[in-house]
């Protein structure tokens, strides 16, 4: 009897075996042209790699778009300015509050880094120094919609400042709101260790006397999570009936919770840029992204108030006599932002896009600079060749985000304020929604708007800095922007 699903012929056999072997040699060939595909060279331009997507607007016409490099585009050259500072990034060693000492890289010494307050319309004049750190730093100023060239990224908008040398910075403070500073060298490494600080713009009419205006960056510094320079608790003497305003900043990588108890307060700024009716908020944690920050309000009470970090030592305790600690509250449903304020209109009220984006955040199997994995990856594509999305000035751009991973990702897009237009689907409520960065939880998504108003090439990466290096990043470009600048271990500059 014929046995079935037996091939008995060798002839059979032998095709058989040559198919295989043919297939598997042809895989073999795939997958080497990949890897050999994958691997950057020592030096590269940014530009070289990224798949052009113009967003449904017409292709780039050189003739009506003449090229201008990046290091062009400076911020006033002129004029005696109004904040003259000098930034030296050095070694240090920091002592924290439980008496824990931290091997760091500090802005003069100290981290957090001096906080830079300014006003609204100065001139500002910051020399970074690069005293002894190796690997080079720079400093980019995280939310501030700055000139190109004076963004600080290491291989797109300058060289990396190596040791014994200096770079100046000069831009117009045109914003106000709560931003920060740090090194876009090789940042995933040189944030984490200490190369940060906080930057306060405040209107050019002063606050009302006897306001305290507190800026608190969280941080891990050696594996304890600090506010500003201590991880226990700091105890504040604060006069009842003072307005009190706290602006939180998170440079960290991942989200970091606070709870506000002892009073109700106002969610009165996010990433920079005031909300609009803020109203009481009572009972519900603030969950801060990496890399964004949120201004809180109130009234000291006569009671004692208590500013923590979930799930850690260190908060901020003020009272009239500055000894009392209230007890720690239960943190509470994270606050939404979403339907939080009035509505005001917006410059994308009832108007036609031009460019119209999507950036969808996934993991796909391949090569990352010739490493074999499952990387991150947007639009199926995994760094270098990530999209470019290509604006003119003037352009109203929409994008759409699709966070499709199981990871959290607070995606930042440099130079640019974007409006929250929807998330999930369902459209924003509340007051107009401005972030420079975006906390994309797992499986959301967002439909956000900005207008293409700061010429350049600019990176747009998760700050999430692990993730970045890992090559969760991307840029956007204005036509006939290019960088004179190179990336890779051949030029020194390594941005993530």
């Amino acid at each position: 009897m014929r046995q079935l699903g037996i091939i008995r012929n060798p002839y059979v056999l032998r095709g058989l075996t040559a198919v295989v072997i043919v297939g598997l040699l042809g895989l073999a060939v795939w997958i080497g042209y990949a890897w050999y595909q994958s691997r950057l060279p020592a030096s590269y331009n940014a530009m070289d790699y990224g798949v052009m997507d113009y967003g449904g607007g017409a292709p780039q016409n050189h003739a009506e778009h003449p090229h201008v490099r990046v290091d062009a585009l400076t911020g006033p050259q002129r004029g005696t300015p109004d904040v003259r500072v000098t930034l030296t990034a050095e070694q240090a060693e920091i002592r924290l509050d439980s008496g824990r000492t931290v091997e760091a890289w500090s802005f003069d010494g100290q981290v957090p880094g001096p906080e830079l307050r300014i006003r609204q319309g100065d001139l500002v004049e910051a020399t970074l120094v690069n005293k002894d750190i190796d690997e080079g730093v720079t400093i980019h100023w995280h939310g501030v919609d700055v000139p190109n060239a004076e963004d600080g990224v290491a291989g797109v908008t300058q060289n990396a400042v190596m040791p014994g040398r200096r770079h100046t910075y000069r831009f117009r403070a045109d914003q106000v709101g709560t931003f920060w500073y740090h090194s876009h060298q090789a940042s995933s490494e040189q944030v984490r260790r200490g190369l940060y600080g906080a930057l306060v713009i405040v209107p050019r009419k002063p606050p009302a006397a006897g306001t305290l205006d507190l800026a608190t960056i969280v941080h891990d510094l050696g594996g304890r999570p600090a506010l500003g320079h201590s991880d226990e608790v700091q105890r504040r003497a604060v006069e009842p009936g003072t307005p009190v305003r706290l602006r939180l900043v998170n440079s960290n990588d991942s989200p970091e919770r606070f709870v506000l108890s002892g009073t109700p307060f106002r969610v009165v700024g996010i990433d920079g840029t005031d909300v609009n009716g803020p109203t009481p908020v009572e009972g519900q944690a603030i969950q801060v992204g990496g890399g964004a920050r949120y201004d809180l309000a109130f009234d000291m009470p006569d009671s004692a108030v208590r500013l923590g970090v979930v799930g850690s030592d260190a908060a901020l305790s003020l009272s009239a006599d500055g000894r009392t600690d209230p007890p720690e509250a239960e943190a509470g449903p994270d606050f939404d932002p979403a339907g939080y304020g009035r509505p005001a209109p917006t410059p994308f009220d009832d108007v036609r896009f031009d460019r119209s984006f999507e950036l969808k955040i996934g993991k796909s199997f391949g090569f990352l600079d010739g490493r074999p994995g499952r990387h991150w990856s947007i639009n199926g594509r995994i760094f270098p060749d990530t999209p470019m999305y290509v604006v003119r000035p003037g352009d109203l751009v929409t994008m759409r985000i699709v966070n499709d991973t199981n990871a959290v990702h607070p995606m930042h897009l440099h130079g640019h304020h974007a409006l929250v237009l929807s998330r999930n689907g369902r459209p924003v409520t509340g007051s107009p929604w401005w972030v420079d960065t975006l906390n994309v939880l797992a499986n959301e998504e967002y439909e956000i708007a900005f207008r293409a108003t700061n010429p350049g090439l600019w990176m747009d990466h998760c700050h999430n800095l692990v993730h970045a290096g890992d090559g969760l990043t991307m840029h956007v470009v204005y036509e006939g922007a290019w960088t004179p600048f190179e990336l890779g271990d051949g030029a020194g500059n390594h941005p993530e």
